[in-house]
């Protein structure tokens, strides 16, 4: 039969199959094959691996878009060195999510802010994609903006199943949620669901003793602690912040500056920068569609 004949039907079988990436390298493969003299098995299993390779590339690819995950926030750019009381081999072990994801336990970031809990959140957010395992960052007051206009649809039980897609989901500046009944309502709501079933992450500036700001209801305030913590790890980041570190460094390398402020003004505009715990330059996290 004609070679030419051959390859074509070859690429209509692979199409057929649902095989993209052996139908695109093949030709590459059986000429190495070929060249070597490979015998039919290696062959073989050489195209079934990249065929798994591409797919698994394909799946994280597809798996970061989904995220929203903040651009830039590696593990690899975390200052571990910076933040003592944070074991950096812990943090690794969790990266690989078998110990606590596929059980629905909770990771939870408390600290003052500027100290680095989003960086972290979002780096290990990172890891875990390349891992295998599906995740959503999103900062919390915009994901109970969302849930309270599903609420508001009588849509909000759907809304909430539908985030169980996702092994991880990572809320982000928990004490940020306004003080008001309708919103904290629906957070309890989405903490209650994935209670012992799905994961979260949660970063927040406020120790648990503080939550009364976030939730109104004490009794909702303690059971809302209880559910998170009953399964979780729980980091406590209480270092200078980072901001205002590097705030200071820039100071100090200016030319002819000492390595102090300059004025008690200088060091309290640096304060009143460093109140925010997000970085003025991040980028919005978009909602999710739920």
């Amino acid at each position: 039969m004609n070679p030419a004949i051959d390859a074509a039907r070859l690429t209509l079988l692979l199409s057929e199959l649902r095989l993209p990436a052996i139908k695109q390298g093949w030709a590459g493969f059986a000429e190495r094959a070929d060249t070597e003299s490979w015998p039919a098995a290696r062959f073989l299993a050489t195209l079934a691996e990249h065929e798994v390779a591409e797919r698994d590339r394909r799946r994280i690819e597809r798996h970061l878009t989904e995220a929203r995950l903040l651009p830039g926030k590696t593990l690899d750019g975390f200052e571990f060195d910076a933040v003592p009381m944070l074991s950096k081999a812990r943090v690794m072990a969790l990266c690989a999510g078998d110990s606590w994801i596929d059980k629905g336990a909770n990771l939870l970031l408390i600290g003052g802010p500027g100290g680095g809990k989003t960086h972290l959140a979002s780096a290990i957010g990172l890891a875990l994609v390349e891992n295998g395992w599906r995740v959503l960052f999103t900062r919390t007051s915009d994901l109970v903006q969302k849930l309270q206009l599903a609420r508001r649809d009588l849509g909000l039980e759907a809304a909430i199943n539908r985030l169980d897609r996702f092994h991880l989901l990572i809320l982000d500046d928990l004490a940020y949620v306004s003080k008001d009944q309708a919103e904290t309502s629906v957070l309890f709501e989405l903490i209650s669901a994935r209670y012992e079933r799905r994961s979260l992450l949660i970063t927040a500036n406020q120790p648990f003793g503080a939550w009364g700001k976030v939730f109104p209801d004490p009794a909702m305030t303690l059971a809302a602690v209880d559910r998170l913590v009953h399964h979780a790890t729980i980091f406590e980041i209480n270092v200078d912040s980072y901001r205002r570190r590097t705030a200071l460094e820039r100071k100090q390398k200016g030319p002819g500056r000492p390595p102090t402020y300059a004025t008690a003004r200088d060091a309290r505009a640096v304060s009143r920068h460093d109140d925010q715990d997000q970085p003025a330059s991040a980028p919005a996290t978009p909602t999710p569609d739920i």
